[in-house]
């Protein structure tokens, strides 16, 4: 007998270089469970990006009728770029017990969880120093030192946010950041109030 449940949105967080991308793709590699949110954007696609795979990719006068028509559960502008979760297939999943993966910034935890209130669980990662992390950047090698000193403001504004988050990780060991995400997704999913089914399972016990 299993019990029936209804699905977490698993919202991780973390500035740029700080890891939170390669953790979102092993854990999606680890559970085929678990579905992505493809976020809808109005930045144009960069090579090899797909379209619904990666993004919904929309003009910006696009966006903002889905904006203006509820279809979004939160969205906000980044750099000058329209983002956003389309709320349709969110709340299906949701209701057919299915879990839901964000790599989303604080501000979209912060809508995702007013739109959504008990099904949103928030994991902030952090990285060890503010030097490790410009090394990161600087590892890179796309970005020019005028980029990398924005990405490191923005990485501080970000930063502050993190205890509004329900968990919150640094990410010294790869391997041991991956566990630790992969273990507030399974307390997640244990919730109380998230088992709508717990109910029927304590009758089928108590009948047999």
């Amino acid at each position: 007998m299993t019990i029936a449940r209804r699905g977490v949105c698993l919202v991780i967080a973390a500035p740029s270089g700080a890891g939170k991308s390669s953790i979102t793709r092993a854990l999606l590699a680890e559970d085929q469970t678990l579905l992505l949110s493809v976020s809808v954007t109005t930045r144009a696609p960069r090579a090899g990006e797909v379209e619904g795979e990666h993004y919904y990719f929309r003009s910006a006068e696009e966006f903002a009728a889905m904006v203006a028509r509820g279809e979004l559960l939160e969205w906000a502008q980044v750099f000058g770029r329209g983002y956003g979760t389309p709320r349709a297939p969110v709340e299906a999943a949701l209701a057919r017990g299915q879990d839901v993966l964000f790599d989303i910034d604080w501000q979209g935890f912060r809508k995702l969880r007013a739109a959504l209130p008990g099904d949103v669980v928030g994991l902030f990662v952090l990285p060890p120093s503010l030097a490790e992390l410009e090394a990161r950047l600087r590892s890179r090698g796309a970005d020019g030192e005028a980029e990398i000193a924005r990405r490191m403001d923005a990485a501080r504004d970000e930063m502050s946010h993190a205890p509004e988050f329900d968990h919150v990780l640094v990410n010294r060991d790869f391997a041991h950041s991956v566990a630790a995400a992969r273990a507030v997704l399974a307390a997640a999913r244990l919730a109380t109030h998230r088992l709508t089914g717990l109910g029927g399972f304590l009758a089928e016990l108590h009948a047999g």
